[in-house]
């Protein structure tokens, strides 16, 4: 099963979790420019959004749920 990490690109996480793209949208991270994914990480594009470490965490808890409720 695929685990998501603050270091997994943003390409990657786009490719395995699609609906990664409209939880990212409603926490004010961008994440596709232009219908391509941006590139960077997930902490680069939560850092860029002023998220605290303890908040990037949460992103990341929350994502891997989303994994697991999709498997």
């Amino acid at each position: 099963m695929f685990e998501v990490t603050r270091q997994t690109s943003i390409e990657t996480l786009i490719e395995h979790v699609p609906d990664a793209v409209s939880y990212l949208f409603r926490k004010g991270v961008r994440c596709i420019r232009c219908g391509e994914p941006i590139w960077g990480t997930l902490e680069e594009a939560a850092r860029e959004k002023g998220f605290s470490d303890e908040e990037i965490d949460l992103v990341v808890d929350e994502l891997n749920e989303l994994v697991s409720s999709k498997a």
